[in-house]
């Protein structure tokens, strides 16, 4: 029996995405043409699955990428949105706005090849951040045992779902892709025997996605 089912949509395409900027509180200006689309039909695919099993609630970090994500699913779904800073993504420091391409190679790298390093002046560590992370998820499934939540999600949130669930070591080298309004899945199941594990029932899911124009390839 399923006690618990998280699903995280990734975010649709932002404007930081498409022009290669490191997209922090200060500097996002949400969703591109594109990023409403894919965000569209995430929300018509939970749509046609909320009608059998309905969802309970959305919640949202508060970036407004994620805010326009949210509120696009919850919209077609007619369930409550719920803005949380738990669900913020890491933080930039001075990298806030700048381009990737200059921010990794001042840092040798992006975030994960020095995890235990800020990757610019005032920013999280890649380590520090999962932790983070981690702490604040844990709260929220807690709060929603029970309960059918989909998360309007960084790419961020759905690694550190990952790595609290799977139960992967901070610090591993391992990595998982996460396109933008793709949808990843974890229940929680409980069988006969009262014994209780997650299962993730799906990651990167873009089956949704296949009619809309592909995004380059970076």
């Amino acid at each position: 029996m399923i006690t618990t089912e998280l699903v995280f949509v990734r975010h649709g395409q932002a404007q930081c995405n498409a022009d290669g900027l490191v997209g922090g509180p200060r500097t996002c200006t949400g969703l591109t043409n594109l990023g409403y689309a894919q965000a569209e039909q995430a929300a018509r695919r939970l749509a046609t699955e909320h009608l059998k099993k309905p969802f309970d609630v959305i919640y949202t970090g508060p970036r407004i990428r994620l805010v326009q994500t949210g509120e696009i699913i919850a919209q077609t779904l007619q369930i409550p949105v719920l803005h949380d800073e738990r669900l913020d993504g890491p933080v930039h420091g001075d990298a806030d706005g700048q381009p990737w391409d200059a921010v990794k190679t001042a840092a040798d790298g992006g975030p994960h090849a020095h995890p235990d390093r800020p990757w610019a002046n005032g920013s999280d560590t890649w380590n520090g951040f999962l932790k983070r992370a981690s702490r604040n998820l844990s709260q929220l499934i807690k709060e929603n045992h029970g309960k059918r939540v989909v998360f309007a999600a960084h790419g961020e949130t759905v690694i550190t779902a990952h790595t609290l669930l799977l139960g992967i070591p901070i610090g591993s080298p391992a990595g998982f892709t996460h396109n933008h309004a793709s949808i990843t899945r974890w229940q929680h199941h409980r069988n006969r025997l009262g014994q209780t594990r997650w299962m993730l029932d799906r990651h990167n899911d873009t089956e949704h996605l296949s009619l809309l124009t592909p995004e380059p390839t970076p």
